[in-house]
């Protein structure tokens, strides 16, 4: 199992970024998807998951403002986040797991990707 993060970077407050999880070595359509972040100081949290049956769903301080959609062709996990905040500046990380319900519990995840930086500055 490998997931691979990328589309992060620098970015002006309320501007736009897309980040992208690419996947492999599993049945994509049987796991649900986690997005967390984690800013400096801090520890990880979530932001959004989502899977083929439940759909999405995302933390307060995102809503309305960040999307996660899934692309089954390309095996890719996508995180939109629009109206960026210096808040939302954090390292970005995909994670998988194989259990087809919806969580924002970081243990429930068995597979992690390696995180992309997100810096917003105002």
């Amino acid at each position: 199992v490998q997931l691979v993060e990328s589309g992060g970077g620098l970015v002006q407050a309320g501007g736009s970024l897309r980040l992208s999880c690419t996947t492999s070595g599993f049945v994509f359509d049987d796991y649900t998807f986690g997005w967390f972040r984690q800013a400096p100081g801090k520890e990880r949290e979530a932001v959004g998951c989502i899977n083929s049956r439940e759909g999405t769903f995302y933390v307060d301080s995102v809503k309305g403002r960040f999307t996660i959609s899934s692309d089954i062709a390309t095996r890719t996990v996508h995180l939109q986040m629009n109206t960026l905040k210096r808040e939302d500046t954090a390292v970005y990380y995909c994670a998988a797991t194989v259990r087809f319900s919806a969580s924002f519990r970081e243990d429930e995840y068995d597979h992690w990707g390696q995180g992309t930086q997100v810096t917003v500055s105002s």
